[in-house]
């Protein structure tokens, strides 16, 4: 079994990332505004945007298991995002999209799609986090259906920032009270939001 299949939606194709997709990804990461809410810097170089694909992607695939997709419209054509699941212990769930992509639904559609991908190969659970400043981010959680948790303070880096951030789960097993707690353990200040 191919350890990063391809996905399809109504509107999008989900695939792994090429070597001819650097000018894509150069468009991805390298915009400031779209960067806002990343920990790392914007990639300002072809060179930077090569490793950057070699140690995020390329490397990814020769994994077992490595949910790391390039987002591309159905038709055809350079990826317009990423979305990915990350294999660690707290299964943390991405995406980001390029800016004239926005509000369109198309981060929902791609999640979507890698957590039906996710259910049917037993994952248990995804989280997923968001700066308290990147509201937008938390409302494409709440469509997926994951519910808040907490959230925790958490200085950034290499930005060298604090950022609070909000933790969702969706629990993919139906043990629908499972929490994880890696980050409320491993960050001093943490507390639960009321209303959320």
């Amino acid at each position: 079994m191919e350890n990063t299949p391809s996905l399809w939606t109504q509107r999008l194709l989900l695939r792994r990332f090429t070597p001819d997709d650097l000018p894509a990804l150069l468009a991805i990461y390298g915009d400031p505004q779209v960067n806002t809410f990343l920990p790392m810097f914007p990639l300002k170089t072809p060179q930077e945007a090569e490793r950057f694909l070699q140690e995020r992607y390329l490397n990814a695939y020769r994994l077992p298991i490595a949910y790391r997709y390039a987002i591309c419209p159905r038709e055809g054509g350079l990826p317009i995002g990423y979305v990915h699941a990350d294999g660690g212990p707290a299964h943390d769930l991405g995406y980001g999209l390029r800016r004239d992509c926005w509000g369109q639904g198309f981060a929902t559609e791609a999640c979507s799609a890698l957590l039906q991908r996710l259910r049917e190969d037993g994952q248990p659970f995804v989280t997923a986090t968001h700066d308290v400043q990147n509201p937008k981010s938390g409302a494409v959680m709440r469509r997926l259906g994951m519910r808040y948790r907490y959230t925790y303070q958490e200085r950034w880096q290499p930005k060298d920032r604090l950022v609070y951030f909000r933790m969702y789960q969706l629990n993919l097993d139906g043990q629908d009270e499972r929490c994880y707690r890696g980050y409320w353990d491993r960050y001093p200040v943490h507390f639960v939001e009321e209303g959320l």
